[in-house]
């Protein structure tokens, strides 16, 4: 009887350490195939943005513009990327820290010269930029299908990709259009936020007409924006609008929400 059970035990475990090896094998090869699909001439900005929200929590100012502007030469020395939507959400979130040192009066020592007039000037030209780029990007690249994106993508995108195989350009090519088609309905939202953060500038720039035409505008980019919507309510004395509960516990799912 205990050879019988340890012969089970044994089957058990070497099924188990089987079925470990197949998915740690799978995922070896899904992860290698996902990281070899990504452009190597960006793949450096992107890993160094993944720090970025650590910074901006942290109100570590410093590191968060040192940062911004060094994936931002990366991205102006890829052709493609240089206005692309990526550098559209660099701009913005410049605004976002200028904004914040303004309204907070926390702006580390290379910033406190700079009155809170100055830094609110800072957070409009970045602001500014950042809806120009996403604007102009979405005027290329909007509702435009896959086999469209890839017209498009023939002007500049591969300029300087020409020491890599036709298989790995193609699989960067096939890479950047999903993001593309991801980017088709998520800048629409970036630009709600980038409205909304206008909206704010002109509030504390005291220019009330421009902040109700930013607060809607961010509305018409996204009608669930909740902070540009009760901005406006206040400035024209309505109520404020909560979150109900089922747009709490199931927050829209992006495509749906385009």
């Amino acid at each position: 009887m205990s050879i019988s059970i340890n012969k089970k035990t044994r089957a058990f475990i070497l099924g188990m350490t089987a079925l470990s090896f197949i998915v740690i094998t799978f995922s070896y090869f899904y992860y290698k195939n996902i990281n070899s699909s990504k452009d190597p001439r960006v793949t450096s900005a992107r890993e160094l943005y993944e720090k970025y929200n650590n910074y901006a929590a942290q109100n570590d100012f410093v590191n968060v513009f040192a940062l911004l502007d060094s994936v931002e030469y990366i991205y102006n020395n890829a052709n493609h990327f240089a206005e692309s939507f990526e550098v559209g959400v660099l701009y913005n979130n410049r605004s976002a820290a200028y904004l914040t040192m303004a309204l907070y009066e926390n702006a580390p020592e290379a910033y406190m010269l700079l009155s809170k007039d100055s830094l609110l000037q800072l957070a409009q030209e970045s602001v500014l930029k950042s809806i120009s780029i996403y604007e102009n990007w979405l005027e290329i690249y909007s509702e435009k299908n896959s086999d469209q994106i890839i017209n498009i993508l023939d002007n500049d995108y591969f300029i300087g990709l020409e020491k890599y195989s036709k298989k790995e350009i193609s699989r960067f090519v096939k890479n950047r259009v999903k993001e593309i088609e991801t980017a088709q309905y998520e800048t629409e939202r970036r630009l709600s936020v980038a409205y909304t953060n206008l909206g704010i500038i002109y509030r504390h720039k005291e220019q009330y007409e421009q902040t109700i035409e930013s607060y809607q505008k961010a509305i018409e980019f996204w009608d669930q924006n909740l902070t540009a919507e009760n901005n406006l309510n206040i400035l024209l004395g309505k109520p404020l609008k909560k979150r109900n509960l089922i747009q709490k516990l199931f927050p829209p799912k992006r495509k749906e929400d385009k």
